[in-house]
């Protein structure tokens, strides 16, 4: 009977223990939905996929960025430039740096263009033509078409999972999961700016290719003649020089000589002194 007694106020006091809890609050709905916000995203990217996946044509198309290095010389430099400028030029392409320098036996150019990709092939033609040899000719061609397709899934993933968030905040019901959620949105609007800024990159490489091109022409330095007559000439300047320094020479020597003077006449004054007597 005292056993029975003992489980019924036990249960008693548990049962009051729980009809006292408060019911979770917002935030902690928030919380549960924040902890597996990686995951919501997860699934939001795997349930666009198959739904997307005849989506686009143009993003089943391969996205491939081209880029090429040339390096050679060039006997006629600036018909090498104009020719580079001309194919730019023609195939609606832009040069995006050109700088020339000089070399201890070379003068060289190095210039960056961006062609239309659809061109990029036929300007590296046209820059090669006339080319006997390459000092470096690399052509790589990167296929970024997985990239740019997961970006875009995750991109999508991220502005739905961004309007689940902008739903749940109407749901809020303290300033506090207010400014959580708020929190947990802004983050999330800074994804979606990092991966459109990415996407924008991508699709820039993609439709412009990337040329490098240095060239060169190799100097040589000769001696240069000089006619007998020049020569009897430097000759003669070159002694007028010499007699000009020497003069300058004794200038600057003009003490010593002062006393030498003053010596030699006392001397000579001691002579006649003498002589007399």
């Amino acid at each position: 009977m005292k056993n029975n007694l003992l489980f019924l106020c036990f249960t008693v006091l548990m049962s009051c223990s729980e009809s006292n809890q408060s019911p979770p609050i917002q935030g902690e709905v928030y919380k549960e939905a924040g902890y597996a916000m990686d995951e919501v995203e997860d699934e939001i990217v795997a349930s666009l996929r198959p739904q997307d996946a005849p989506i686009s044509e143009e993003i089943l198309e391969q996205k491939i960025i081209k880029t090429a290095q040339l390096n050679f010389e060039t006997q006629k430099l600036a018909e090498t430039h104009q020719k580079i400028l001309q194919l730019t030029q023609q195939y609606k392409g832009i040069v995006q740096s050109d700088n020339s320098g000089k070399n201890y036996n070379n003068v060289f150019r190095n210039m960056t263009l961006r062609v239309p990709s659809e061109h990029f092939q036929t300007v590296v033609d046209g820059i090669s033509s006339g080319v006997e040899y390459f000092d470096n000719r690399q052509i790589t061609r990167q296929d970024v078409t997985e990239e740019f397709v997961d970006i875009q899934a995750r991109l999508r993933a991220k502005k739905e999972l961004e309007n689940r968030y902008i739903q749940l905040l109407s749901q809020a019901r303290t300033v506090k999961d207010m400014l959580e959620i708020e929190r947990e949105l802004s983050t999330i609007r800074e994804e979606i700016e990092a991966k459109e800024g990415r996407l924008k990159f991508l699709e820039n490489r993609v439709s412009m290719s990337t040329i490098n091109v240095y060239f060169y022409t190799t100097t040589v330095e000769t001696g240069v003649r000089v006619s007998y007559g020049q020569k009897m000439l430097n000759s003669l300047k070159g002694g007028w020089e010499g007699v000009s320094v020497f003069f300058l020479g004794i200038l600057y020597l003009w003490p010593l000589f002062f006393f030498a003077i003053i010596i030699i006449l006392v001397i000579r004054w001691l002579i006649r002194k003498n002589k007399k007597k």
